[in-house]
């Protein structure tokens, strides 16, 4: 089903009034006050909000005070609406004029200018996110370019059904030739719906990319992932790479091998191991190292008993990366996910060398920053390291010091108005 990505005032714009204004592109249902009948799931809506502020969303009382009486709603933009779905409405313009041609225009042109003018991506790789979903203008829509295919993941049921005109935009902008959309992994409990996959009739079935002059390949079809190659650790991989001249470097939850291949191409590494449980995405992982002619050692194995078995072998590395995959998708996994972490990184401190360097990764962003940090500090406190003279392991903290924080590369910038869009956390520790 695909619907207007513009608004036709002729045949009338649905309302929706809000409880109260807000600042940001998603509203949550308990927001909404009411809705005019007969909108439907993907509709543009005319938003309204009662002039008050945002804070007390819930707050009945506040919603009949005197102050209120009599005062108008607010027309505070358009946006794109789902009923189904708990962020029940997406903003996509602020102000009182009408999402037009020259509004999508500009965001297209915005978005690619800052990949290809203002950082110079084209320089260093040809892979690289194009639209960051709401930091670019675009709730619920993020799309990757791997050379001239667009592939695009959907969080949103309303940018489902719009997707293949904005990327019939969006692909001269930037050179693609082709296209793949397809819809998050939760899109039927998030959305109220399931919608097939919508991909260019010659899509081909993988293409290889270039980063920092290193290749991989690229399968558009991987299962588990969009594509199995993440665009926004480009940075970190250059920079590990920065410590692992003639070391021995251990990559856990490796996928298809972007750190691994990176430490030994770039950095040069004098012995590397990747460990993953997915055996498809490791076989991508092998076919990475031959392309660019290095030797890599690919593991099929659950990180935890992998670690456990290694620590109780006394092996140990000079730069351990742990990077899963995302551990908390909702609120209710919260507790679950950061014990998770928790145990992820008292396991990967015991494998590292005293002196050596530690880089943790965690793409929840349900776990801000401080609250990673705090795991992190629990997990060296924590961390059995050492073994007495009869052989038996002993508790001994490890002491961790920051180097560094980063997160996910340019091209995935952060909304001030929307915090969400910023996920990705890489704590670089060495470790004593």
């Amino acid at each position: 089903m695909r619907q207007p990505l513009l608004p036709d005032p002729s045949s009338g714009i649905g309302q929706v009034w809000l409880r109260s204004l807000v600042r940001q592109p998603l509203v949550y249902r308990k927001r909404i006050r009411e809705v005019e009948p007969g909108v439907r799931p993907g509709d543009w809506v005319a938003v309204y909000a009662d002039p008050r502020p945002a804070e007390s969303p819930d707050d009945a009382e506040a919603m009949i005070a005197p102050a209120n009486l009599n005062r108008p709603p607010v027309l505070l933009g358009y946006g794109l609406y789902n009923p189904r779905a708990e962020i029940a409405l997406r903003m996509m313009r602020f102000g009182e004029t009408l999402p037009d041609e020259s509004f999508w225009d500009h965001l297209l042109d915005q978005a690619v200018s800052l990949r290809r003018d203002t950082l110079q991506l084209d320089a260093v790789t040809d892979t690289y996110r194009v639209i960051h979903a709401e930091s670019d203008g675009f709730p619920g829509l993020m799309v990757d370019k791997y050379g001239d295919v667009l592939s695009a993941e959907v969080f949103c049921y309303g940018m489902y059904t719009r997707a293949l005109e904005i990327l019939a935009r969006l692909a001269p902008r930037c050179g693609a030739k082709h296209f793949l959309v397809r819809t998050s992994p939760h899109f039927l409990a998030q959305e109220g719906f399931e919608r097939p996959e919508q991909q260019s009739d010659e899509l081909p079935e993988a293409v290889v990319v270039q980063e920092y002059g290193t290749r991989f390949r690229v399968r558009m079809h991987e299962s588990s992932h969009k594509t199995g190659f993440f665009c926004d650790q480009r940075d970190n991989r250059r920079r590990l790479a920065d410590f692992c001249r003639d070391k021995s470097v251990l990559d856990l939850c490796c996928y298809s091998g972007g750190f691994s291949v990176q430490a030994k191409r770039l950095g040069g590494a004098a012995e590397v191991t990747g460990v993953d449980l997915d055996e498809h995405p490791l076989a991508t992982a092998r076919e990475n190292a031959n392309l660019n002619q290095v030797r890599v050692k690919f593991v099929q194995a659950d990180v935890f008993p992998y670690m456990r078995d290694r620590i109780r072998g006394g092996h140990q590395y000079d730069v351990v990366v742990l990077d899963p995959p995302k551990l908390i998708r909702s609120r209710a996994e919260i507790e679950e996910g950061t014990r998770k972490h928790y145990d992820l990184n008292r396991l990967a401190i015991q494998l590292v060398k005293p002196g050596g360097i530690l880089l943790s990764c965690t793409c929840a962003g349900l776990l801000p920053l401080d609250k990673f940090l705090d795991v992190i500090a629990a997990a060296g406190r924590n961390a059995l390291n050492a073994t007495d003279e009869t052989g038996q392991v002993q508790r001994q903290s490890r002491n961790l010091r920051i180097l560094f924080k980063t997160g996910a590369s340019a091209d995935h910038p952060v909304a001030t108005h929307c915090p969400e869009s910023e996920y990705l956390q890489a704590v670089w520790m060495r470790v004593e």
